[in-house]
């Protein structure tokens, strides 16, 4: 799980790729029905004679050997899983699939009833709350069309292939998540999902993350040139390292502290597991993206490393005018400065995750209990909140 003191270590290094071999047909010779004459030809015929058995040295040769995987311009069967040269890929794709969760598990019923309660909630924490679904509910669309239309056919290896696949998947659950809150609360659907069309500070980030995804799933875009590599390590950087790993840490923050004071509880539990799940997702992203480093040096140029520096420093900006947007006034012990240490902190955490040097002086994490929430550990016992007959917000009684 990350934390804030996790290292990432790289994996070993390569050896020389070995070009594939490629696999002839074997023919299959067809008698013809009409006499004794065409058989003889058949025969006779060098070109139509089935060739021998391929011998077990071949055979051996044609093998997928890991040490010939990359993650990018791999030449080896995408569609062969081992042998593993990134076992970390496929470590995290275990861990993720051990940490399932559906939100129909959270029981939001005192939710509904403190929203539904006109003293149950200040108007400052209603509007953190509509706010917050309104970039998360698209948000999290967002990173699985990246994924699935994008960044997965450009990555040639098959166990971070497989991590993908369980992230794009884990996408699709926390837009759940965010529709059953909407639902369960009653709130104008067409308000929350239209935000990241009508709300500046939403609208200044989604159109900050779509040229990345768009560029992506061109279907014209291909790598292998330095120029597109680069692109799509850009990319990864941007998702990684400043969506999952920036963008949405306000979100969590104000969330979480609405749980901490007892209120809404089954959200904030939601948005827990979310925040568990967006940690390994930053993760295996860091590990992606310096592997990527590691077999590709010829990308990482000063000139790079200097475009990607001005993508953080405009990303901790969208985010703390963000922050000003969701809390015009102090809420919940919270107020918009103090996360602009807490955007410099994370940024300057990313930024040497993968290689460059810090961007701002340094900076103390002023949410230490926020670690506590990254570690949460999916082993809680659900018998005091678990929905025993799986329903919609929409069809709990309000009565």
């Amino acid at each position: 799980m990350l934390s804030w003191d996790d290292e990432v270590t790289p994996a070993p290094a390569p050896r020389a790729p070995q070009a594939p071999v490629q696999i002839q047909p074997q023919l299959q010779t067809a008698v013809p029905p009409s006499g004794r004459a065409q058989r003889e030809n058949v025969a006779l015929d060098p070109a139509l004679v089935a060739k021998p058995a391929d011998s077990a040295a071949d055979i051996a040769a044609r093998r997928v050997n890991a040490a010939d995987k990359r993650i990018i311009n791999g030449k080896t069967d995408v569609n062969q899983l081992v042998p593993f040269k990134y076992k970390w890929a496929w470590d995290k794709y275990l861990a993720g699939c051990a940490n399932h969760w559906m939100p129909q598990e959270i029981n939001m019923q005192r939710d509904i009833e403190l929203w539904k309660n006109p003293n149950g909630l200040t108007e400052d924490e209603r509007r953190l709350v509509k706010r917050n679904l309104g970039f998360f509910v698209t948000a999290d669309s967002l990173a699985a069309n990246n994924i699935v239309l994008g960044t997965y056919r450009h990555i040639t290896a098959p166990e971070c292939r497989q991590y993908l696949l369980r992230q794009a998947f884990e996408e699709a659950i926390h837009t759940h998540a965010y529709q059953y809150i909407v639902e369960s609360l009653g709130l104008d659907e067409g308000e929350v999902f239209n935000a990241y069309h009508e709300v500046a500070s939403i609208r200044d980030k989604d159109e900050f993350l779509i040229p990345f995804i768009d560029t992506l799933t061109d279907p014209s875009f291909t790598t292998g040139t330095t120029e597109n590599d680069q692109t799509l390590l850009k990319s990864l950087i941007v998702f990684a390292c400043l969506m999952e790993g920036l963008f949405f840490y306000v979100g969590f923050t104000q969330i979480l502290a609405l749980g901490r004071q007892n209120k809404m509880m089954g959200a904030a539990e939601q948005y827990q597991y979310i925040l568990r799940d967006e940690s390994m997702h930053c993760n295996f992203g860091i590990d992606l993206i310096n592997t990527i480093k590691m077999e590709n040096p010829h990308l990482w140029t000063p000139e790079f490393r200097d475009e990607i520096k001005s993508l953080f420093l405009r990303a901790v900006e969208l985010e703390y005018r963000y922050a000003e947007d969701t809390m015009p006034r102090g809420v919940l012990g919270l107020n918009a400065p103090m996360f602009k240490g807490y955007l410099r902190f994370i940024a300057n955490r990313r930024a040497q995750q993968i290689g460059l040097d810090p961007m701002f002086a340094q900076e103390e994490n002023p949410f230490p209990w926020m670690s506590e929430m990254i570690d949460l550990k999916k082993e809680r016992n659900f018998f005091e909140t678990r929905v025993i007959e799986y329903q919609t917000g929409g069809a709990l009684n309000w009565e």
